[in-house]
């Protein structure tokens, strides 16, 4: 029994302090007013914290990834072991780590696409937050926060979350054409990336309803039903997200679910005298200073902006589209959304465009 009652000493004021955080959730901002006690014998010298689990942010904005670390300053003497900070990035499989950034003393090194864009907080000595700038659609996803001092180590994990809008794509050659790596590259090209499966199940629990399966970024295919009925999956079943389970990247072909958050630009309706043909609309763009735009950004004018108009126009992938926040009598009456109306022959005069003119 006694080994029980050294567990017990040791882990009292460690639970007592974590109760304290989860009661103030802004206890970052109390640093002053908090104390950690870590009991050193027979246990961990060292404790990782991130103090929220999740945070949430934009494409363009910046963040902070909380992180800090408390340690037992008996246990380590006058500090001749260096303490060194890692940053990585978990996959969309969770199977693999990504280097993001490392801090040890004076050296540290930011990798891949995060040069330049990250550094630690240094709110305190005790501080290993990392700040990552000029977010990207890419920057999504779940991220660890390591702290080493000789031979402890411990670990913390935060979410970063991005708002933003989910859309089903499928190209002009008709639906279940893409394989996965097809699948990503069409995302991209609409200014939108492959959604994951948490921002599809946040899409579903906001309303999404879509009866084709696509791709989603962990290589499964999955589809959101909030309206049961017989040819997506049977009238009697429950609503949700379908799963159709994990396929041949190269070999197996569905639609895609991409994901797109705010842009740093201004979409719009080109006021023309005349319909245009394909051709057309991509011309009147670049001579108003503009790009025609792509199906990611009507998507994201729609969901973030409250962006209404109810004329059809191109778009960039040969589509046309219209976006609709408040329905009404001939303007999609019954619920709001983009409304499709297909990929018509590029050489009909028939219909706007929608451009885009990106901020400097």
């Amino acid at each position: 029994m006694p080994w029980v009652i050294k567990m017990r000493s040791l882990l009292l004021p460690v639970l007592i302090s974590i109760c304290w955080a989860d009661h103030h959730p802004d206890n970052y901002t109390l640093d002053h007013d908090r104390v950690i006690h870590i009991q050193a014998e027979n246990g961990p010298r060292l404790l990782v914290e991130a103090e929220q689990a999740r945070v949430v942010s934009y494409r363009g904005g910046n963040v902070t990834l909380p992180c800090k670390f408390y340690r037992d300053p008996t246990a380590f003497g006058s500090g001749t072991h260096k303490i060194r900070i890692k940053w990585t990035k978990l996959t969309s499989d969770y199977l693999k780590e990504v280097d993001v950034f490392v801090s040890m003393g004076y050296h540290k090194k930011a990798y891949g696409d995060y040069q330049g864009r990250v550094f630690l907080k240094g709110g305190s000595d005790n501080d290993a937050s990392l700040v990552i700038a000029d977010l990207t659609l890419d920057d999504y996803g779940k991220y660890k926060c390591e702290v080493i001092e000789g031979l402890e180590d411990d670990t913390a994990m935060v979410t970063l979350d991005l708002q933003g809008v989910v859309f089903p794509y499928f190209p002009r050659l008709g639906r279940y054409n893409l394989n996965f790596h097809e699948a990503q590259q069409a995302c991209l090209d609409q200014d939108a990336v492959i959604a994951s499966f948490d921002q599809l199940y946040d899409a579903w629990r906001s309303g999404l309803d879509w009866c084709n399966a696509g791709w989603l970024n962990d290589g499964s295919v999955q589809y959101p039903i909030t309206k049961p009925r017989e040819p997506c999956g049977g009238q009697n079943t429950v609503p949700g997200v379908r799963n159709y389970g994990f396929w041949d990247k190269e070999k197996s072909r569905y639609d895609v679910f991409c994901f797109t958050s705010n842009f740093n630009g201004r979409f719009y309706y080109l006021i023309h005298p005349t319909k245009l043909t394909y051709d057309e609309a991509v011309q009147a763009c670049l001579n108003d200073g503009a790009q025609i735009a792509k199906v990611g950004q009507i998507f994201a004018a729609w969901k973030l902006l409250g962006y209404d108009r109810c004329d059809a126009g191109w778009l960039a992938d040969g589509s046309v589209r219209y976006p609709i926040s408040r329905p009404r009598r001939r303007c999609s009456p019954t619920e709001a959304g983009v409304r499709f109306a297909g990929f018509p022959d590029k050489k009909h005069r028939l219909y706007g465009v929608y451009c885009f003119r990106a901020y400097n």
